[in-house]
Order: structure tokens, then C-alpha cells, then sequence
């Protein structure tokens, strides 16, 4: 499996997890149990997918915004989750680099090993389409 397939199904998995209804607790199929997240974890969910929504800025702009802040904060699944959303709403290559150099010069060097998984994981997403 790819790493693109690996963050997809660990991803899939886990959010059904959280976003789970808790009146279905017991186990899933391969043994994790089944729980529901709070009513604060599901809002937030829900408040974090509203504000990529369009409004005065388009939805490819906010994910790029949401790609820099989360190759500052070096949060690989979010940098990866951005990249993958980037690329679904038509980024291309060259707002994705200028997305990147921000990122690299908001946050500093210590963002070089994020940005090559990064990097990485376009490839992945860009030979899927």
C-alpha cells in the first residue's frame, strides 16, 4: 500500500471511530472498539469543515492557507490531508510551491523534513488523477 492508501484508510477508519454513533458501542471487525467522540469533538469536526468552505476566500485558497499553517505547526497527517484537498479543489503545481516557500519562511528550516513528505506525497496524489 502507498502511503496516499495508508493515510486514506487510517484516516477513514479513525474519523468513523470518532464521528461514531455511541449508541453502537462493542467492536469493529479488527478488534478497536467502537466509541463515538463527545459533542465538542463532533462540532469541532464540523466548525473545521464549515470554515473550508467558500465565502470571501475560494476553497482553493483556504487550503493552501491550511497547508502553510500546518507545515509550520509540522503536522505531517495535516500537511497531507491539505495537499490531497489543495489538489482536489485545482491547485497546481506552481501555487503549491508558493504555498510551500511561505510556509518554509514562516517556520524556518526546521520545516525542510515537512516539506519533503510533503513534497513526497504530491507526487502521490498528482499520479492518482
Amino acid at each position: 500500500m502507498s502511503r496516499y492508501d495508508d493515510f486514506q484508510a487510517f484516516r477513514s477508519r479513525l474519523n468513523e471511530r470518532i464521528m461514531g454513533d455511541d449508541a453502537k458501542r462493542g467492536t469493529h471487525a479488527d478488534g478497536t472498539p467502537r466509541c463515538g467522540g463527545t459533542l465538542v469533538t463532533k462540532r469541532f469536526f464540523q466548525l473545521d469543515g464549515k470554515a473550508y468552505e467558500a465565502g470571501a476566500l475560494d476553497e482553493k485558497t483556504k487550503e493552501l492557507l491550511g497547508l502553510a499553517a500546518s507545515m509550520v505547526l509540522r503536522c505531517d497527517d495535516c500537511i497531507a490531508y491539505h495537499i490531497d484537498q489543495c489538489v482536489s479543489a485545482g491547485a497546481s503545481d506552481e501555487e503549491l510551491w508558493e504555498t510551500f516557500d511561505i510556509a518554509l519562511i514562516v517556520g524556518g528550516s526546521i520545516v525542510i523534513p515537512h516539506l519533503r513528505r510533503g513534497v513526497e506525497f504530491l507526487d502521490e496524489c498528482r499520479a492518482r488523477r
